[in-house]
């Protein structure tokens, strides 16, 4: 029922294509643009250099695109994430500061992304998910969605959702989305929810290329590796749990980190054992090969449709992932594991296939980049950078930093100014700067503690140098750095949105 409503929007989308789309078609020939985004997905993967993870359908796209080293999400928790990179807005503009949030509570009139190609003639489509959704409970609806972004939108659920939940272990039994929890399935990938996402976008994809009228814009959200970590049992085979690791000498590398840093610890995981951090490991990249796995059935379709050389493709995630660095599972800190993505770039406007850009970007910067790329018009309120210039020249810095943020305790308190929302001023931000070498980290603008690593020495970020009396002068630099760079994340004209506590308080911690 659901491909028969869908078979038949698709068939008078051509028909309902105003004059205007037509004659600026036939003028020019548009790019496509697929859209692919995991869910809590860090860079172990092959492409990012990782010794185990199995990747190789986005090493293969990386190999025909532009792999973005180091970029980074604005707020690394899924609501605020993905409210950002697809409004283009820093989350001081988008006022979503945490879960179960749309843009549209806070900024009704912004344009998203797919809007914005939607509203230029594009056909816009989604499968699965793409703004928040509780997962698993609202996997087969649409989630915490925007209609007004799409045209067609579908919502598969497989046997992950619908048949398994009893099978899972859990941390916490009865709770998956948010705690550590996994489950080897005998079910073959096409019964899973991403399999189902995969053969949609397939079936998207074959009416596309048989109707050329008008570019797409096909935005495809994988909910792997997202716990629960569910997958077919031949991607838990592709890491025996003894071959895992497991993270060593955590006390002593927590010494001189502030304890707001290490706020998003949960305490069910005072329950984890080594055999169970093992197993959890394990289960955690068997979903990234797992969701590999139905990326490379899109990206074949792509390719056997004669659709490749006139798409862009874009794969990232909404945020990076802990598996255990600092003591740490799982997202909402501001250490490399947590703010970092992958971000890959194939097709039209890549210059050099198989290049690698080091310079740091950030989410905010897609929405930019894929109108400047398509020839769409874009708000004017967008606050990222194109990165066409880097997408045809590798070394080109742009910017050079990004910034991420995070919000602590329990009322909200921004930079130069006091408490604007919160029942009794004590909650904070934390802001994060990367540049090309440095990480720097401020608590509260400095009163709840700073961190500085030198990511030329100490990728792993394990020694804070922020109170060393040698690097006081990079701190200060830094810190007017990253004083400036937080004033550009809200919008140009000071109208900040609203942030009612009823909107985001009970939600921060859902997943």
């Amino acid at each position: 029922m659901k491909r028969f409503f869908l078979s038949a929007a698709l068939l008078l989308l051509p028909l309902a294509a105003p004059a205007w789309v037509q004659a600026a078609d036939a003028k020019t020939k548009r790019p496509n643009v697929l859209f692919i985004i995991a869910d809590d997905l860090n860079t172990d993967m092959g492409c990012y250099g990782h010794p185990q993870v199995k990747t190789p359908n986005i090493d293969k796209l990386a190999g025909r695109g532009v792999r973005f080293d180091r970029a980074y999400c604005s707020f690394p928790l899924c609501g605020p994430s993905r409210n950002s990179l697809l409004t283009g807005l820093y989350p001081n503009s988008t006022g979503i500061l945490a879960n179960a949030q749309i843009f549209r509570q806070t900024i009704p009139s912004a344009v998203s992304l797919s809007q914005a190609f939607r509203l230029d003639g594009y056909f816009a489509a989604r499968i699965g998910k793409l703004y928040h959704y509780n997962v698993p409970n609202s996997i087969g609806t649409n989630g915490h969605d925007d209609p007004a972004s799409w045209e067609v939108e579908t919502n598969p659920a497989g046997v992950d959702r619908l048949d398994e939940e009893p099978l899972i272990y859990s941390l916490t039994p009865g709770q998956f989305g948010g705690t550590l929890s996994w489950h080897a399935s005998k079910a073959p990938d096409e019964k899973h929810t991403d399999g189902l996402e995969a053969a949609d976008a397939e079936w998207i994809l074959e009416r596309c290329a048989k109707q050329k009228d008008r570019p797409f814009f096909l935005a495809l959200g994988f909910f792997r590796p997202h716990t629960p970590y569910v997958a077919p049992e031949k991607y838990f085979d592709l890491y025996p749990r003894e071959k895992m690791r497991v993270v060593q000498n955590v006390a002593e590398d927590q010494k001189d980190i502030p304890p707001a840093a290490l706020m998003s610890y949960k305490k069910e995981q005072d329950k984890l054992t080594d055999d169970l951090r093992r197993e959890a490991l394990q289960a955690y990249y068997a979903s990234i090969s797992f969701m590999d796995a139905q990326a490379g059935r899109v990206l074949d379709a792509l390719d056997r449709l004669g659709l490749a050389k006139d798409t862009i493709v874009v794969f990232t995630s909404d945020h990076g992932y802990h598996t255990g660095e600092h003591g740490l599972w799982q997202k909402q800190s501001l250490f490399e594991g947590s703010t970092r993505v992958p971000f890959i770039v194939a097709g039209p406007g890549v210059s050099a296939p198989g290049s690698v850009a080091r310079t740091p970007v950030s989410h905010v910067d897609l929405y930019p980049t894929l109108t400047q790329l398509c020839g769409v018009k874009a708000p004017a309120s967008l606050q990222g950078q194109s990165l066409a210039p880097v997408l045809k020249d590798v070394s080109t810095s742009g910017r050079g930093w990004a910034l991420s943020q995070v919000v602590r305790g329990g009322g909200i308190k921004r930079f130069g100014a006091s408490a604007a929302v919160g029942d009794n001023g004590s909650r904070f931000f934390g802001y994060t700067l990367r540049t090309a070498r440095w990480r720097y980290t401020e608590w509260d603008e400095g009163r709840q503690g700073r961190e500085l690593y030198d990511h030329d020495a100490d990728a792993g970020e394990l020694t804070n140098l922020a109170e060393r009396p040698e690097h006081a002068a990079t701190v200060a630099d830094l810190s007017t750095q990253i004083r400036a760079a937080v004033k550009t994340t809200f919008p140009a004209d000071g109208k900040t949105p609203d942030l009612k506590p009823e909107l985001w308080a009970p939600n921060l911690t859902k997943p």
